[in-house]
């Protein structure tokens, strides 16, 4: 399942793929595979990454434009109503 804005969020904040596989304990390569929607994102690796950006999960996975966090505006400013 693909997620756009755990890619938005990384690039909004110009994090690295590297840094965010550091945080979840797997290869940079599965990450990337994780932005791409290749491969179905473990819900721990979910809250983790949800935890970093300081975001809801709802928000992370698209479910509300409401992040919680003043980054979200700045992340999916075409999502604001």
């Amino acid at each position: 399942m693909l997620f756009p804005m755990i890619r938005e969020l990384r690039e909004d904040t110009d994090t690295k793929q590297e840094t965010l596989a550091q945080l979840l304990n797997i290869k940079q390569t599965t990450y990337s595979k994780y932005e791409l929607g290749k491969i179905n994102i473990p819900i721990e690796a979910l809250i983790k990454i949800s935890d970093f950006y300081k975001v809801s999960l709802d928000y992370l996975v698209g479910r509300t434009d409401k992040g919680g966090n003043k980054l979200c505006s700045k992340a999916a400013p075409e999502r604001r109503k």
